[in-house]
């Protein structure tokens, strides 16, 4: 995308690519489909970067979420907007959507060579020396576009970070983001396959001596997925950063909410309404049929964990029994272990420091003719293409000023 939008502009653009392939990562990601953006504006993608966010607004403003699906169709490849809000190609590929980014970089004389890493890059009063295994390039201007550490089978091994700390540039400490979390509770890895939609997940950690309430580490709500390790989906991943930046990941648990659309007392009053009816039937079946949308295993281990025989008949059921089963339908703790690292990462939080870059150009305050786009920055945002949007609109706002 900087390629792209340097060249349309006059600029002579070379862009170096040390893998065979071009944008592997596009390749691999929304499981191969390449979830473009958001379906929101501007504002929402500045508001779901949270404290980073407000760095966004001048390369939203030059590539808005919208104006990047204009462009994508204007390059050949339809999109839909499905109900998660996300962003996807219509053929559901995302070999169409690099392959139309290839095209468009060309298409405006940008030079394209792949198989060329970069083992070093010097300034030398005024003019970039780039450093490939065949020869020395020499350059005004250089866009860093070298990603962070995540799926470093792509290629993405950090590489930037040197160059831009041999510039003088500060690295907030990097860690996974948008992974899955680790857990070794049996009950759990169990239920592996199984997928609750919503489920609101907070992480929280051992509450300080003499506190009465405990502060969440991280919360969201989403897709949450049971896996053979732990947990999975949109819901998981989206809290993963907090867990893989605490200093003592063990002591972390993840507390799930499987109805929250519902408080707790309604879920009472149903049940004691059920039993009220008669309850001639036994729990398991009540709550089958009060709950249809939760699968049999999962019900049968929320009655585990309550103590309650699933076929006692519910109007043999105490009240303690009762509460025990909305607990655990509001309130599951899963101890956690932690993440499965950058290997799953879709992202790396942390990166080059936003301060020492200027939001309206993307050019480095330390080093002239130095830029950054995507996500190398200290940029990290939630499942749903909005790390994607990041790097258009910062893409392309650096080439326009490199």
């Amino acid at each position: 995308m900087a390629a792209a939008s340097s060249a349309r502009i006059g600029r002579r653009v070379l862009l170096l690519e040390k893998n065979k392939k071009f944008g592997v990562k596009i390749l691999m990601s929304g499981g191969t489909r390449c979830n473009i953006t958001h379906n929101c504006d501007s504002r929402e993608i500045v508001k779901a970067f949270g404290r980073g966010g407000k760095f966004l607004h001048s390369a939203l403003a030059a590539l808005s979420p919208d104006e990047v699906v204009a462009l994508f169709e204007s390059l050949g490849v339809a999109t839909k907007v499905e109900s998660t809000g996300k962003v996807f190609p219509v053929s559901n590929r995302a070999i169409d959507v690099r392959d139309a980014l290839v095209r468009f970089a060309e298409a405006e004389n940008a030079t394209l060579q792949n198989l060329s890493p970069v083992t070093d890059i010097v300034n030398k009063s005024g003019v970039f020396d780039v450093q490939t295994c065949g020869a020395v390039l020499q350059s005004r201007s250089i866009i860093l576009t070298t990603g962070g550490l995540s799926f470093p089978g792509c290629g993405t091994t950090g590489d930037g970070y040197a160059w831009a700390k041999a510039f003088g540039h500060s690295i907030v400490d990097t860690v996974p983001a948008l992974t899955p979390l680790l857990s070794n509770c049996q009950w759990a890895n169990e239920l592996k396959g199984i997928t609750i939609d919503p489920t609101a997940v907070t992480i929280k950690g051992t509450a300080p001596a003499g506190s009465k309430k405990q502060k969440p580490l991280a919360q969201t709500a989403g897709s949450f997925l049971f896996t053979h390790f732990g947990f999975s989906g949109p819901a998981a991943m989206d809290v993963s950063r907090e867990v893989a930046r605490h200093p003592n990941r063990k002591q972390l648990r993840l507390e799930c909410d499987f109805l929250p659309g519902q408080k707790q007392q309604q879920l009472l009053d149903q049940l004691q309404r059920a039993k009220k009816d008669g309850g001639a039937k036994s729990v398991l079946r009540t709550v089958q049929e009060l709950w249809p949308e939760f699968p049999k295993r999962l019900i049968e281990s929320w009655l585990g964990e309550a103590n309650v025989d699933g076929s006692l008949r519910l109007a043999e059921l105490s009240a303690g029994r009762l509460n025990a089963l909305v607990e655990q339908v509001k309130r599951s703790a899963f101890p956690l272990q932690g993440t499965l690292g950058y290997e799953k990462a879709e992202v790396t939080a942390g990166g080059v420091t936003l301060k020492e870059v200027n939001s309206s150009t993307m050019e480095s305050k330390l080093c002239p003719g130095l830029y950054f786009a995507g996500e190398i920055l200290d940029l990290d945002g939630p499942i749903g293409g909005f790390n994607f949007q990041a790097a258009w609109s910062t893409g392309w706002l650096a080439g326009m000023n490199a």
